[in-house]
């Protein structure tokens, strides 16, 4: 049995015949009971509502109603209780509270078809008039919700006062076309309201109408921005053009990347219709797009849909609109229903979503936000900075550094960009260690996740899993990504979870490496169990691998394997410095193969140093061999008299029993002691530890004819050299080969021949450039000055000595700096400056601590090039003095080519 009351009283039974109940009190009593249905109504609130004037004997009275009304409606239960009567019914089943309940639901339009015409129509009693006025609220709600125009209009007939109908009846007018009409009947509210209460439209009948006033295509709630939209202008060229020609694209990518405010723009461009819907505040996706695009306030026809995606999909169904979507990550699986509906129903509609992981739709476009480039990241930091502080300035290293670690989030730079107010950009730059704290003071007026940085991640983080969560705790063991295998094997992850952390923004891939944003991965390493050891050995493994590969065909495959993880390789020694000496030693050898061929000496000899520092003077048992290695590479950055360490190394490799474990440490120890007599025992000793495969036998040519070279039997040299160049390329070793050819250049130009120079130099340099090494090639692009300047190309030669010293500088090499500053002062002595030629030579002292090759090879070279300069300037005195030093130098070092060379210099000033 059911109820109704919206309109006159009625009961229907169960196939829905209405049941006439004629007596008017008993209507009444029926009404009353029906509005309470399920709950007792007491018996003085029935009598006071029934009776103007309360009869003697109201009780008896009221209960004759009762049973009147019982037999008046067969099957109706109302139960007699002490404290007064109660209608068994469900609330349901009463036509007001289900309009409630469907109002409640967003269904509108469905709960307005319950009314037949006014409340309790045919009910006059005292406790009608208050219903009535209670009814008719939920009756103009139903029509705000889901009324027609003609609805509408009755509506505000009745209440011509109440703004909330009047702004209701514009947005559907001009939701229909008819945006005159609309500002009509807003103009005819404000002169009633000044006319009537002598008050203005309030803010909310002003909203509407300041929307009626927009633009024939308006862009509904697209935020206004008040700063300049910096760095993006290619994403924002891109995401547009794809937007006619695909109706989903999707900006994925971390927190506080600029996804919204690129959205935003591509918003404002747009030529058609927009609504802007925010998703961040919501869980309710289908509301927020039908309260986004204005369906709730367009009036749909009664016989539309009444569910609220039918709504949306029956308001969109004829529209061209693009849908910018924003903030979806926390709603992903029900947004990515509601809109796959929608663009499957509506062929006029686009959406331009904004989330941390794609929404999995058939058809999406992903267009990836990432972290702005350097250039783009320093301009928006200075932007927003000078916004705070006018004519702000600073060095470009300075904000370029800020930029840098800061991983060119747009929301982190605006973060300390804002910091510059209170304090100096230096000091910014000191604290990016604590970086949550540093950016802690975002905007008032910003979503709460997005005012702090700290906020930013830890939103990200919430919407994980355990599973993703202790991933990403453990992936920051890694320094600058790892690849596949490495992730997996550290971290134990299965690679579903790992891929579930790129789709949801926290991990980055770069070809086959996985990576996390320095940001992300200082707030995920406060979660991180300690896996540093077990890194630190999967590297070793790694190095260990590659090694023979180095020396072969595929050396630049390996290169390239072990150059994308060299920040791993280098926490790996500096954790194992720390904690393992013996790891530390073993990761130490087995990477200076690749630190040599990449050209990376400088680091390589800073690492040995420290190992050395931490091991002391006396090798841990087991790891004499490599405690023999560090003492070897060591020297680029060795200060002091090195003798001692010198002597310790030839005695730990004079003590092997067989070739080293890694050939290349054959190499360091000749380049450590210099160049022994031919057929001497020191000579016998190390072609004792030569290996007998091909690249050893390679290396043995050029070394012979290093030394051959060196004890003044060029021919020999060049022989053997071409020999070594052959070899090392039958093997596949590019830098073998480079050497070689190297040293052939060098002897051409001691000869005089500049154009073979210029040929061999070449080679070496194309080669170098295969393999990126960046010292080796900065010492190559100095030979290849000294050769064009030997050509008398003197521009070329300033050209390549600013070039060979900018290489240096970059790679950390201050011998190769020293070199290359000793060539400025030959081009300011050839070209007649020797004040330029000395200060030259006083640099490049001041940046040798000892040598390369020997203790005195610089200084010896620095010596020779100071008696070139005093005797070219008139001065054989001071010129005696600097070759004579030269010569101790060189005679120390059993280096005949350069003695040679000096006897001849001292010989002209005899002359």
């Amino acid at each position: 049995m059911r109820f109704g009351v919206l309109g006159p009283v009625e009961v229907y039974d169960e196939q829905g015949a209405v049941l006439t109940v004629a007596a008017p009190r008993q209507r009444a009593l029926l009404a009353m009971l029906a509005l309470d249905a399920g709950r007792i109504v007491g018996h003085d609130r029935l009598v006071d509502g029934l009776y103007p004037d309360p009869p003697a004997g109201a009780a008896n009275a009221l209960q004759s109603q009762v049973s009147r009304l019982r037999r008046t409606v067969p099957g109706l239960v109302v139960e007699h209780h002490p404290a007064g009567y109660r209608l068994a019914a469900d609330p349901s089943d009463v036509d007001a509270h289900r309009c409630v309940a469907l109002l409640e639901a967003g269904r509108g339009a469905e709960a307005l078809r319950l009314w037949r015409g006014e409340a309790l129509a045919d009910v006059d009693a005292p406790f009608a008039a208050q219903a009535r006025q209670q009814l008719t609220e939920v009756l103009i709600a139903c029509t705000l919700s889901g009324g027609t125009e003609k609805h509408l209009r009755h509506l505000l007939a009745e209440h011509p006062l109440r703004e909330d109908v009047r702004a209701t009846l514009m947005r559907v007018l001009h939701h229909d076309g008819r945006t005159p009409e609309a500002l009509q009947v807003f103009a005819q509210g404000r002169a009633l309201l000044a006319g009537e209460l002598g008050v203005d439209p309030s803010p909310a009948l002003a909203a509407a109408h300041l929307e009626l006033l927009r633009a024939a295509a308006p862009h509904r709630g697209v935020p206004a921005q008040l700063t300049s939209f910096v760095g993006r202008d290619d994403d924002l060229r891109r995401v547009t053009a794809w937007l006619r020609h695909h109706r989903l694209v999707t900006l994925i990518g971390p927190g506080g990347t600029g996804k919204t405010r690129l959205a935003v723009e591509v918003a404002h461009r747009d030529a058609g219709e927009v609504a802007f819907v925010d998703l961040s505040a919501t869980t309710d996706v289908a509301r927020a797009l039908l309260d986004g695009v204005g369906a709730r306030e367009a009036g749909l026809l009664t016989a539309a849909p009444t569910g609220v995606e039918e709504r949306l999909t029956a308001a969109l169904a004829v529209r061209e609109v693009l849908l910018v979507v924003d903030n979806c990550e926390h709603v992903v699986d029900t947004a990515a229903r509601v809109l796959g509906r929608l663009l499957a129903a509506c062929p006029g509609v686009r959406v331009l979503a904004t989330s941390r992981e794609p929404l999995g739709i058939t058809g999406e476009t992903l267009s990836p936000v990432t972290a702005l480039d350097d250039e783009s990241a320093a301009r928006l930091f200075l932007d927003r900075a000078r916004a705070v502080r006018p004519g702000f300035t600073a060095p470009a290293e300075v904000v370029a550094e800020v930029c840098r670690r800061l991983d060119g989030i747009a929301l982190a730079l605006e973060l300390a960009a804002a910091r510059v107010r209170t304090l100096p950009i230096g000091e910014i730059a000191a604290r990016l260690d604590d970086r949550f704290r540093l950016l802690s003071q975002g905007s008032r007026t910003a979503a709460p996740r997005h005012r702090t940085l700290h906020a930013v991640v830890e939103w990200s983080w919430d919407l994980l899993d355990d599973a993703e969560r202790d991933l990403a705790a453990r992936f920051t063991v890694f320094s600058g990504g790892a690849c596949l295998d490495a992730v997996t094997a550290v971290t134990g992850a299965d690679v579903d979870t790992l891929t579930s952390l790129v789709d949801k923004s926290l991990v980055e891939t770069a070809g086959d490496r996985y990576r996390m944003l320095d940001t992300i991965r200082a707030f995920c390493q406060g979660h991180a169990p300690d896996l540093r050891e077990r890194h630190a050995r999967w590297f070793l493994a790694r190095a260990r691998e590659a090694e023979p590969h180095l020396r072969a065909h595929d050396q630049v495959e390996w290169l390239t394997r072990l150059t994308a993880d060299h920040d791993n390789l280098v926490a790996a020694v500096t954790w194992a410095t720390e904690h393992d000496l013996g790891l530390a030693l073993e990761l130490v050898a087995a990477l200076a193969t690749y630190h040599w061929f990449r050209g990376l000496r400088t680091e390589a000899a800073q690492q040995a140093d420290a190992v050395l520092h931490a091991c002391g003077e006396t090798p841990p048992a087991g790891h004499e061999q490599e405690y023999a290695m560090c003492l070897l590479a060591a020297w680029p950055v060795a200060t002091g008299d090195q003798s001692g360490r010198i002597r310790q190394a030839d005695a730990l490799m004079t003590a092997l029993d067989a070739p080293p474990r890694y050939p290349i440490t054959t190499l360091l120890w000749g380049m450590a002691l210099g160049a022994p007599e031919n057929d001497s025992q020191v000579w016998h000793r190390r072609t004792a530890l030569l290996g007998t495969d091909p690249w050893s036998a390679a290396l043995a040519l050029v070394g012979d004819g290093l030394v051959a070279r060196m004890s003044g039997d060029p021919a020999t040299g060049v022989d053997l050299l071409r020999r070594g160049a052959a070899a090392f390329t039958r093997v596949g070793d590019r830098w073998g080969a480079a050497l070689a050819f190297g040293q052939l250049g060098e002897i051409a130009l001691a000869d005089g021949d500049a154009t073979a120079a210029l040929e061999h130099v070449e080679r070496a340099r194309g080669l170098l450039d295969e393999l990126g090494a960046t010292e080796d090639t900065a010492e190559s692009v100095t030979t290849r000055a000294h050769a064009r300047l030997a050509a008398g190309d003197l521009a070329a030669a300033a050209a390549d000595f600013g070039l060979g010293l900018a290489l240096a500088r970059r790679a950390g090499a201050p011998v190769l700096q020293a070199g290359a500053h000793l060539g400025l002062a030959e081009l300011a002595r050839v070209t007649g400056d020797h004040a330029t030629a000395y200060a030259e030579c006083d640099r490049a002292w001041e940046l040798t601590p000892g040598g390369w090759y020997g203790p005195d090879e610089m200084r010896c070279h620095i010596a020779v090039q100071r008696g070139r300069i005093a005797r070219s300037a008139g001065d054989p005195v001071l010129a005696r003095e600097h070759f004579e030093e030269a010569l101790r130098r060189a005679t120390g070092q059993r280096n005949r080519v350069t003695e040679t060379a000096v006897r001849a210099a001292l010989a002209t000033l005899d002359g």
